[in-house]
């Protein structure tokens, strides 16, 4: 609502030196629209989550990763990319997924800027029209559920991707093949069957 009614409270901006001459002055309304009065609201209101989410994953990859890759003689930008970013995007990903998905309905309050390409403002404005708010609100809640069901699935295989090899149980054809094998270095009979069982030559 601020951001909306930002026109209202500076009619003018201008660039200058304090208290001196202006160099350069425009319209409010006409450089801060309703589109990007909504994108600065949410992109500020977002923005110290996500840095905080940023923050957290990094500083949860262990030191010593860093310090091993800078013993084989990596530069800091090297490590940054091969080494820090995709063990911290397990941790990132899912809160970030959580916020893209909080973000996306908080959109409806952008109807107080006002944005008149928000879902919910076009469906209050055709319900309004037609005498029919309830139905034209439950068409917009339906559509919310539906966009933040697909973001939910593409957060899933984000999380799986990023996940592998973290907390995974060795599945029964993997657990098969090793029975296997140890079934064959057992009838190789290379080896003792009691493996504390001292052999002197």
């Amino acid at each position: 609502m601020f951001w909306g009614l930002i026109s209202v409270l500076y009619p003018t901006l201008s660039l200058g030196i304090p208290f001196g001459p202006e160099f350069v002055t425009f319209q409010t309304s006409a450089v801060i629209t309703a589109f990007w009065a909504a994108l600065l609201g949410l992109g500020l209101n977002e923005a110290a989550y996500l840095a905080e989410i940023m923050r957290a994953g990094l500083n949860s990859v262990d030191a010593g990763q860093s310090e091993a890759a800078r013993a084989l003689g990596m530069k800091d930008s090297t490590i940054l990319r091969r080494i820090v970013i995709p063990q911290a995007m397990r941790v990132i990903v899912p809160p970030t997924g959580n916020e893209t998905i909080s973000m996306l309905k908080t959109t409806s309050l952008v109807l107080a800027v006002p944005f008149t390409l928000d879902l919910t403002f076009a469906t209050n404005a055709i319900g309004n029209r037609i005498f029919l708010p309830i139905p034209l609100l439950i068409v917009s809640a339906f559509w919310y559920l539906l966009i933040t069901s697909i973001l939910m699935v593409g957060q899933h295989y984000l999380e799986q991707y990023y996940g592998k090899g973290v907390g995974e149980k060795p599945s029964r054809k993997r657990r098969s093949r090793r029975m296997g094998r140890q079934a064959a270095i057992a009838g190789s009979h290379t080896t003792t069957d009691d493996p504390f069982l001292e052999v002197t030559p």
